[in-house]
């Protein structure tokens, strides 16, 4: 019969664990821990500007969303972060990601610490090329404004998938309302203005990847002459 002794880990104490048996219970354990969590989140609201936790693939990820762009119901604009901290990176193509459009049904709840073992982060991985959400990045606003700041937009544009684009279009507005930008509306000035896009009334832009931004700015002039 075999001593009870021939099964202990050499150099340990009986009922002791190596470092890295030990860290692979606390592992083992955390990943419990954010299953059980998981299961009964504390709901997110919209407005608040709380972080939430959204499903990526077969990893949950924290997001924040945008201020003052978080307010739904259907879509709003957030950006990815590492578990840890908001300005930690997972590696070179973190950063790059931007502004996303989030689809709320994809947001489980609201972000808990205890979650972070499920990231693609925890588990050594960078984000994917495909998070399964497309770019909330830039729009363009055109609009009617009078001297002391009162007015209304004319059209809105976006989004953007990079800020050159947005750049780019806007240029080429001011320049096809060049000499009549306070002809257009009577006693206001027309401005195109980039600046965020605003995910939440995402149904109220036209896309600048299917119709021309100066065409787009053009029928809108011609709409409201014939108003």
């Amino acid at each position: 019969m075999k001593h009870p002794s021939f099964f202990r880990r050499c150099g340990n104490a009986p009922g002791t664990l190596t470092p890295e048996d030990q860290a692979a219970v606390d592992a083992f354990r955390a990943h419990l821990d954010a299953v059980a969590a998981l299961r009964s989140p504390e709901p997110w609201t919209p407005g608040r500007n709380q972080d939430v936790a959204v499903r990526v693939g077969p990893f949950i990820e924290r997001a924040h969303p945008r201020t003052g762009d978080d307010h739904g119901p259907d879509l709003i604009a957030v950006a990815l972060q590492h578990p840890g901290a908001p300005y930690t990176p997972y590696g070179d193509r973190y950063r790059k990601l931007g502004w996303l459009r989030c689809d709320t049904s994809k947001i489980l709840g609201v972000w808990n610490p205890v979650y972070a073992p499920l990231t693609h982060a925890a588990a050594g991985l960078d984000l994917p090329d495909d998070v399964g959400m497309d770019p909330a990045h830039y729009a363009i606003y055109i609009e009617a404004r009078k001297a002391d700041g009162k007015g209304y937009t004319m059209l809105r544009i976006g989004p953007y998938t990079q800020a050159r684009h947005a750049s780019r279009d806007a240029d080429r507005l001011a320049a096809a309302l060049d000499g009549r930008e306070t002809t257009i509306v009577h006693g206001y000035r027309v401005l195109a203005r980039p600046a965020l896009f605003d995910v939440s009334d995402h149904q109220l832009f036209a896309d600048p990847y299917e119709t021309d931004a100066v065409a787009l700015l053009d029928a809108a002039v011609e709409g409201l002459a014939t108003a």
